[in-house]
């Protein structure tokens, strides 16, 4: 059976937006899409189903019918929604990279590459993906919460930042933290790390503790940072990020400290 009419995860982008139709990713054959056009490209499977990207759709999606990848966060399950975030990076990759950083001559996606090519200079430019460091911190039974600006639901959630050149990621953790709320940290230990097509990052998770000074958030940076007990924290972030999953695992270490005999 040809892609065409096999049922494949359809990741149609307009504008850095998907396409949910009915508000979910549409799991149909491509000839059945209700446009034409647009630049396909497999990306990987799951569960045996191709996720496959649709690019160049701006002019033809209709815009009611359109939202962002945060949408599907708590919707599809961790696998298919980092496969649909690849998509969202090559589409970013696509608007940024679109001239030859070396000759500046106009690219083109290189599907077999996963990259942008120059005809002129045959230069491959391969997608850029920024390191964050994203890190709970906890003080016994006490977990250090920060709001951003951007936050306008009231959701709190854990430390994080970009990593700069010449530094180790444990050095920019002890970093972000001291810039942005004042402590310094001590045990830093890896954990976990999540794709994070926002625009084209990928977060590595780092648990850490308290190891001395006084909590003075950055207000350039943050709107509020608190010590919360864990049995009453405020709304945090939502289940599918590695951020909500520091944060249960802190609060596990909390729980498990009181336990033990």
């Amino acid at each position: 059976m040809s892609q065409n009419q096999q049922a494949v995860y359809v990741c149609a982008i307009a504008n850095g937006k998907l396409w949910l139709p009915n508000g979910d990713l549409p799991c149909i054959p491509l000839s059945k899409l209700p446009f034409s056009g647009g630049e396909t490209v497999t990306v990987g499977d799951y569960q045996q189903t191709p996720v496959v990207g649709v690019f160049n759709c701006n002019p033809i999606l209709p815009t009611d019918e359109v939202a962002g990848l945060r949408t599907l966060l708590a919707v599809l399950s961790a696998p298919l929604f980092a496969l649909v975030g690849r998509v969202i990076q090559l589409d970013y990759m696509r608007q940024q990279q679109a001239f030859c950083g070396c000759c500046g001559q106009r690219a083109e996606f290189d599907a077999e590459a996963i990259a942008m090519r120059c005809a002129h200079c045959q230069r491959h430019d391969y997608p850029r993906v920024s390191p964050c460091v994203i890190v709970a911190v906890r003080n016994g039974e006490h977990l250090l919460l920060a709001q951003h600006p951007r936050h306008k639901t009231g959701m709190y959630t854990v430390i994080a930042g970009f990593v700069e050149p010449g530094e180790t990621l444990e050095q920019c953790v002890a970093r972000e933290v001291k810039e942005e709320t004042g402590i310094e940290v001590k045990n830093i230990r890896y954990m976990d790390s999540q794709p994070w097509a926002f625009p084209s990052n990928v977060m590595m998770g780092f648990l850490a503790d308290y190891a001395g000074g006084q909590l003075r958030p950055d207000y350039e940076e943050l709107t509020d940072a608190q010590w919360f007990d864990c049995d009453a924290l405020p709304p945090v972030a939502p289940k599918g990020t590695i951020a909500r999953r520091l944060i249960e695992a802190s609060c596990a270490l909390s729980e498990h400290k009181k336990t033990r005999p």
